[in-house]
Protein backbone atom coordinates (compact mmCIF):
# COMPACT_ATOMS: atom_id res chain seq x y z
CA UNK A 1 0.00 0.00 0.00
CA UNK A 2 1.06 3.46 -0.71
CA UNK A 3 -0.56 6.03 1.21
CA UNK A 4 -0.23 9.79 0.11
CA UNK A 5 -0.97 11.90 3.17
CA UNK A 6 -1.95 15.69 3.81
CA UNK A 7 -0.94 16.10 7.31
CA UNK A 8 -2.09 19.86 7.50
CA UNK A 9 0.14 22.80 8.83
CA UNK A 10 2.20 20.49 11.00
CA UNK A 11 1.02 20.77 14.61
CA UNK A 12 -0.11 17.21 15.76
CA UNK A 13 -3.59 18.70 16.49
CA UNK A 14 -4.22 19.25 12.97
CA UNK A 15 -3.45 15.51 11.72
CA UNK A 16 -6.76 13.57 11.06
CA UNK A 17 -7.10 10.66 12.77
CA UNK A 18 -6.70 9.26 9.16
CA UNK A 19 -3.29 10.12 8.46
CA UNK A 20 -1.69 9.57 12.10
CA UNK A 21 -3.01 5.75 11.49
CA UNK A 22 -2.07 5.52 7.95
CA UNK A 23 0.88 7.04 9.15
CA UNK A 24 2.07 4.19 12.23
CA UNK A 25 0.91 1.64 9.68
CA UNK A 26 3.42 2.66 7.50
CA UNK A 27 6.79 0.87 7.44
CA UNK A 28 8.56 3.73 5.74
CA UNK A 29 7.78 7.65 5.57
CA UNK A 30 9.05 9.38 3.02
CA UNK A 31 8.66 13.19 2.07
CA UNK A 32 10.39 16.67 1.33
CA UNK A 33 13.17 17.08 4.45
CA UNK A 34 11.43 19.93 6.09
CA UNK A 35 7.76 17.71 6.22
CA UNK A 36 10.10 14.44 7.41
CA UNK A 37 11.28 17.10 10.52
CA UNK A 38 7.88 17.85 11.54
CA UNK A 39 6.87 14.05 11.57
CA UNK A 40 10.24 12.71 13.25
CA UNK A 41 9.26 14.83 16.46
CA UNK A 42 5.74 12.68 16.44
CA UNK A 43 6.79 9.24 15.46
CA UNK A 44 10.42 8.61 15.93
CA UNK A 45 9.92 5.03 15.74
CA UNK A 46 9.50 5.33 12.22
CA UNK A 47 12.27 4.82 9.39
CA UNK A 48 12.48 7.95 7.59
CA UNK A 49 13.81 9.13 3.89
CA UNK A 50 13.90 12.57 2.85
CA UNK A 51 14.89 14.54 0.18
CA UNK A 52 15.66 18.26 -0.47
CA UNK A 53 13.16 20.19 -2.95
CA UNK A 54 13.14 20.15 -6.82
CA UNK A 55 13.34 16.23 -6.14
CA UNK A 56 9.78 15.06 -5.93
CA UNK A 57 10.10 12.72 -9.06
CA UNK A 58 12.74 10.95 -7.48
CA UNK A 59 10.94 11.17 -3.83
CA UNK A 60 7.69 9.31 -5.58
CA UNK A 61 9.73 7.04 -7.55
CA UNK A 62 12.04 5.71 -4.54
CA UNK A 63 8.13 5.53 -2.59
CA UNK A 64 6.35 3.60 -5.24
CA UNK A 65 9.34 0.71 -5.87
CA UNK A 66 9.42 0.66 -2.39
CA UNK A 67 5.78 -0.65 -2.21
CA UNK A 68 6.66 -3.08 -5.17
CA UNK A 69 9.38 -4.99 -2.67
CA UNK A 70 6.39 -5.29 -0.20
CA UNK A 71 6.78 -2.05 2.15
CA UNK A 72 3.56 -0.13 3.71
CA UNK A 73 5.02 3.65 2.22
CA UNK A 74 3.48 6.67 3.37
CA UNK A 75 4.56 9.54 1.40
CA UNK A 76 3.88 12.84 3.32
CA UNK A 77 3.19 16.86 3.09
CA UNK A 78 1.68 19.64 4.73
CA UNK A 79 -1.60 20.60 3.95
CA UNK A 80 -3.93 18.46 1.37
CA UNK A 81 -1.43 16.20 -0.53
CA UNK A 82 -3.75 16.90 -3.74
CA UNK A 83 -3.46 20.85 -3.41
CA UNK A 84 0.16 21.83 -4.83
CA UNK A 85 1.03 17.95 -3.33
CA UNK A 86 2.33 14.86 -4.83
CA UNK A 87 -0.83 13.06 -5.30
CA UNK A 88 -1.22 14.02 -9.10
CA UNK A 89 2.30 13.26 -9.68
CA UNK A 90 2.26 9.54 -8.03
CA UNK A 91 -0.60 8.63 -10.33
CA UNK A 92 1.33 10.10 -13.29
CA UNK A 93 4.45 8.00 -12.23
CA UNK A 94 2.90 4.67 -11.02
CA UNK A 95 1.20 3.98 -15.04
CA UNK A 96 4.83 3.34 -15.44
CA UNK A 97 4.76 0.55 -12.72
CA UNK A 98 3.26 -2.80 -11.54
CA UNK A 99 -0.49 -1.71 -10.54
CA UNK A 100 -0.14 -0.65 -6.98
CA UNK A 101 -2.47 -0.03 -4.30
CA UNK A 102 -2.71 4.09 -3.53
CA UNK A 103 -4.80 6.22 -1.04
CA UNK A 104 -5.00 9.37 -0.72
CA UNK A 105 -5.52 11.06 2.24
CA UNK A 106 -7.09 14.26 2.74
CA UNK A 107 -5.44 17.38 4.81
CA UNK A 108 -6.07 20.90 5.92
CA UNK A 109 -4.68 23.00 3.32
CA UNK A 110 -3.55 26.12 4.60
CA UNK A 111 -6.04 28.22 3.05
CA UNK A 112 -8.20 27.02 5.69
CA UNK A 113 -6.43 26.37 8.20
CA UNK A 114 -4.70 30.20 7.81
CA UNK A 115 -8.53 31.07 7.41
CA UNK A 116 -9.50 30.57 10.44
CA UNK A 117 -6.96 32.34 12.25
CA UNK A 118 -7.79 35.23 10.32
CA UNK A 119 -11.72 34.95 10.69
CA UNK A 120 -14.00 33.95 7.93
CA UNK A 121 -12.34 34.93 4.41
CA UNK A 122 -13.64 32.53 2.38
CA UNK A 123 -17.18 32.01 2.86
CA UNK A 124 -17.85 33.21 -0.73
CA UNK A 125 -16.46 32.43 -3.99
CA UNK A 126 -12.34 31.96 -3.77
CA UNK A 127 -9.62 31.51 -6.11
CA UNK A 128 -6.26 29.68 -4.78
CA UNK A 129 -3.47 30.85 -6.92
CA UNK A 130 0.67 29.77 -6.46
CA UNK A 131 3.12 32.56 -7.09
CA UNK A 132 5.44 29.98 -7.63
CA UNK A 133 6.56 30.31 -11.21
CA UNK A 134 9.23 27.14 -10.78
CA UNK A 135 6.51 24.70 -12.63
CA UNK A 136 4.44 27.33 -13.94
CA UNK A 137 5.06 30.38 -16.43
CA UNK A 138 4.68 33.65 -14.70
CA UNK A 139 2.88 35.34 -18.17
CA UNK A 140 0.23 32.32 -17.00
CA UNK A 141 0.20 33.20 -13.12
CA UNK A 142 -0.05 36.63 -13.86
CA UNK A 143 -3.69 36.31 -16.60
CA UNK A 144 -4.76 34.25 -13.62
CA UNK A 145 -4.25 36.89 -10.94
CA UNK A 146 -6.00 39.17 -13.31
CA UNK A 147 -8.96 37.12 -14.17
CA UNK A 148 -10.21 36.15 -10.71
CA UNK A 149 -9.30 39.97 -9.79
CA UNK A 150 -11.59 41.09 -12.49
CA UNK A 151 -14.10 38.65 -10.99
CA UNK A 152 -14.44 39.99 -7.85
CA UNK A 153 -12.77 36.87 -6.11
CA UNK A 154 -11.33 36.47 -2.81
CA UNK A 155 -7.95 34.63 -3.94
CA UNK A 156 -5.66 33.13 -1.97
CA UNK A 157 -1.98 32.91 -2.79
CA UNK A 158 0.22 30.03 -1.72
CA UNK A 159 4.04 30.40 -1.96
CA UNK A 160 3.88 34.38 -2.24
CA UNK A 161 7.45 34.88 -2.13
CA UNK A 162 10.98 33.44 -2.02
CA UNK A 163 14.56 34.86 -2.08
CA UNK A 164 14.51 34.75 -6.06
CA UNK A 165 11.25 36.32 -5.95
CA UNK A 166 10.81 38.49 -3.05
CA UNK A 167 8.94 40.84 -5.20
CA UNK A 168 6.24 38.65 -6.33
CA UNK A 169 3.86 39.65 -4.19
CA UNK A 170 4.38 43.52 -4.65
CA UNK A 171 3.71 43.26 -8.36
CA UNK A 172 0.79 40.57 -7.59
CA UNK A 173 -0.89 43.07 -5.76
CA UNK A 174 -0.35 45.91 -7.93
CA UNK A 175 -1.93 43.83 -10.92
CA UNK A 176 -5.21 43.38 -8.59
CA UNK A 177 -5.26 46.91 -7.84
CA UNK A 178 -6.44 47.10 -11.26
CA UNK A 179 -9.86 45.56 -10.12
CA UNK A 180 -9.72 45.78 -6.83
CA UNK A 181 -10.01 48.78 -4.26
CA UNK A 182 -6.67 49.99 -2.48
CA UNK A 183 -8.82 49.83 0.90
CA UNK A 184 -9.67 46.02 0.02
CA UNK A 185 -9.26 43.72 3.33
CA UNK A 186 -6.42 41.52 3.17
CA UNK A 187 -4.92 39.55 5.20
CA UNK A 188 -1.77 36.97 5.87
CA UNK A 189 -0.69 34.29 8.05
CA UNK A 190 2.93 32.51 8.70
CA UNK A 191 3.92 29.57 9.96
CA UNK A 192 -0.02 28.33 10.91
CA UNK A 193 -0.10 25.86 13.33
CA UNK A 194 3.82 26.48 14.25
CA UNK A 195 6.37 28.19 16.32
CA UNK A 196 6.22 31.24 14.81
CA UNK A 197 2.81 31.85 13.72
CA UNK A 198 1.69 35.64 13.05
CA UNK A 199 -1.14 36.65 11.77
CA UNK A 200 -1.80 39.91 10.22
CA UNK A 201 -5.20 41.81 8.37
CA UNK A 202 -4.14 45.24 6.13
CA UNK A 203 -5.27 46.80 3.36
CA UNK A 204 -4.32 45.84 -0.48
CA UNK A 205 -2.23 48.81 -0.88
CA UNK A 206 -0.55 47.90 3.13
CA UNK A 207 -0.10 44.22 1.49
CA UNK A 208 2.09 45.22 -1.22
CA UNK A 209 5.14 46.39 0.77
CA UNK A 210 4.89 43.88 3.31
CA UNK A 211 7.51 40.94 3.58
CA UNK A 212 6.49 37.59 3.39
CA UNK A 213 8.50 33.92 2.41
CA UNK A 214 7.29 30.58 1.46
CA UNK A 215 6.26 29.50 4.79
CA UNK A 216 3.20 32.43 4.42
CA UNK A 217 -0.32 32.21 3.27
CA UNK A 218 -1.90 35.41 1.77
CA UNK A 219 -5.91 36.27 1.48
CA UNK A 220 -7.37 39.24 -0.23
CA UNK A 221 -10.66 40.01 0.03
CA UNK A 222 -13.43 40.50 -2.85
CA UNK A 223 -15.53 44.13 -2.63
CA UNK A 224 -17.68 43.37 0.41
CA UNK A 225 -15.03 41.55 3.23
CA UNK A 226 -14.94 43.39 5.73
CA UNK A 227 -13.51 43.68 9.25
CA UNK A 228 -15.71 42.49 12.03
CA UNK A 229 -14.34 41.92 15.31
CA UNK A 230 -11.01 42.78 14.79
CA UNK A 231 -11.19 39.77 12.30
CA UNK A 232 -11.22 39.54 7.97
CA UNK A 233 -14.76 38.13 6.96
CA UNK A 234 -16.41 37.60 3.65
CA UNK A 235 -20.20 37.61 3.62
CA UNK A 236 -22.21 34.79 2.07
CA UNK A 237 -25.20 37.31 1.49
CA UNK A 238 -27.51 35.62 3.77
CA UNK A 239 -30.79 38.11 5.18
CA UNK A 240 -29.82 39.16 8.58
CA UNK A 241 -33.35 40.75 9.69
Amino acid sequence: MLYVVGFGPGKLDYFTNEAQEAIKESDLIVGYTTYIDIIREYFPEKQLNHTPMKKEVERCRYAIEEVLKGRTVAIVSSGDSGVYGLAGLIYELSVEYPPIEIEIIAGVTAALSGGAILGAPLTHDFAVISLSDLLTPWELIKKRIEFASEADLVICLYNPASKKRADYLKIACEYMMHYKAKDTVCGYVKNIGRLGQEAVICTLEELKDKTVDMFTTVYIGNSKTRMIQGKMVTPRGYRIS
